[in-house]
């Protein structure tokens, strides 16, 4: 017991130790990007895999492929030359932020919003998509707008949106079912769990492509300027990012890309920076 004793004045030392060692071991997301991407010649994105326009798995190539892969890719090259490796992990709204945060993606363009929360806890660039939020509906639904939204109506969202917390505001009667991803809430919308989805209209309009029984209904009734998110203390970066965003739109590269996924979207106007 008198040994063990003996030993006690030992741990606050050992803990502090400890402490001292943790604070100054830096984590993969404090790494520099831009010294890390050049020396590895690689750069790494968080993306949708699951929104049509802008992230979608195709099935047959097995290839990630959307409005926001192509600018992301565009980007990467402009900042990192055209042999940069250019990785694609599938994110939700829900984790997208987590991964950024813990270093598993160096930026993220993922149909997201930048908003005063987010900016927070990340940085983001200049808008590169201007998008509003809407409703999708089954053809022949009484839903036209938010205003026939009531405590009698089911939305569905997506869990870690700004849609969900969107529709909460103009709509707070409403019943609101979240799910995790994009195709959840459409089958979702499909199988009647729901009388209306509601997200970003660039995003609804992909799903009324695919499927023209549902329709965008009512307009725009938010802005949701879309950006691409970096961690905070990459600033270099991030100006990176913005000059290769204005040189896209100065060359004409960026309207390229954008009549590639919008040009044949019935009913689509209120997306892209023209």
């Amino acid at each position: 017991m008198r040994k063990f004793r003996n030993w006690l004045w030992l741990l606050p030392l050992l803990a502090l130790s400890v402490l001292l060692s943790s604070c100054g071991t830096k984590s993969v997301a404090d790494e520099d990007i831009l010294d890390r991407a050049r020396a590895t010649n690689s750069v790494t994105w968080g993306v949708k895999n699951d929104t049509r326009l802008f992230g979608l798995m195709d099935i047959s190539s097995g290839e990630i492929k959307g409005f926001d892969i192509d600018i992301a890719k565009e980007v990467s090259r402009r900042i990192f030359g055209q042999n940069v490796k250019i990785n694609l992990v599938p994110v939700t709204s829900q984790t997208r932020i987590p991964l950024l945060k813990n270093g598993n993606v160096d930026a993220i363009i993922a149909t997201m919003t930048n908003t005063p929360d987010r900016q927070k806890v990340v940085d983001f660039s200049d808008t590169y998509f201007n998008a509003g939020q809407a409703l999708l509906v089954k053809k022949g639904s009484p839903i036209k707008s938010v205003k026939d939204l009531n405590k009698n109506t089911k939305v569905i969202g997506v869990q870690g949106s700004n849609s969900v917390q969107n529709i909460k505001k103009v709509a707070p009667d409403a019943q609101v079912l979240q799910l995790s991803d994009y195709a959840q809430a459409f089958t979702a919308l499909q199988s009647g769990q729901g009388d209306a989805l509601t997200t970003d209209n660039g995003i609804l309009y992909g799903m009324s492509a695919d499927n023209p029984d549902y329709v965008v209904v009512g307009g725009t009734f938010t802005k949701e300027p879309y950006a691409i998110a970096v961690n905070k203390g990459q600033r270099d970066f991030l100006d990176q990012i913005n000059v290769a965003l204005s040189s896209m739109r100065t060359d004409g590269t960026y309207k390229k890309i954008e009549d590639k996924w919008f040009d044949n979207i019935a009913g689509f106007s209120d997306g892209g920076l023209k």
